[in-house]
């Protein structure tokens, strides 16, 4: 696979990272197919969610694959009143990416990013590498700090 958005960043700031290939389900793009797929701990495959706030501010949050976003909790996280997941086609408009290859590392544009306080139980997380069938092995922390986000409780 070629290098992505998210692959580049990573490399041009020197974090240390690495990848898993997986054999993409096109009928079946969930965090737990991915996990299943690429033989990898369910627990540590985070899935990057793309909202917009009721005063039209987008934000993203990094939830465990196996979790559900609390939309209460996501709007308090980013200081909103209310949230809503943005509609799917407009996640490659907003992200460069696309549904089921979203990452939180370079996006087209830099949004508040929130992470679930459940990634702090790892050494390292999954996140997407910005393309369907590629992951990304990175600590919290060093993902924290790239993508400018702040750990919050978001399931």
């Amino acid at each position: 696979m070629g290098k992505t958005n998210a692959i580049r960043l990573l490399e041009s700031r020197k974090i240390p990272f690495s990848l898993k290939e997986y054999e993409v389900d096109e009928s079946d793009l969930s965090a737990v197919s991915v996990a299943a797929k690429a033989g990898i701990d369910m627990d540590q495959v985070f899935k990057t969610l793309v909202l917009r706030a009721s005063s039209n501010e987008v934000f993203v949050c990094v939830i465990p694959g196996c979790c559900e976003l609390n939309l209460k909790k996501a709007a308090a996280a980013a200081g909103v009143k209310k949230a809503d997941l943005i509609a799917v086609k407009e996640i490659l408009l907003l992200t460069g990416y696309i549904r089921g290859g979203c990452s939180p590392v370079g996006m087209k544009k830099h949004y508040p990013t929130y992470i679930d306080e459940t990634c702090t139980l790892y050494d390292e997380i999954y996140v997407s590498a910005g393309v369907r069938g590629l992951q990304v092995l990175i600590s919290p922390v060093s993902l924290a700090e790239v993508v400018e986000a702040e750990i919050a409780d978001l399931v």
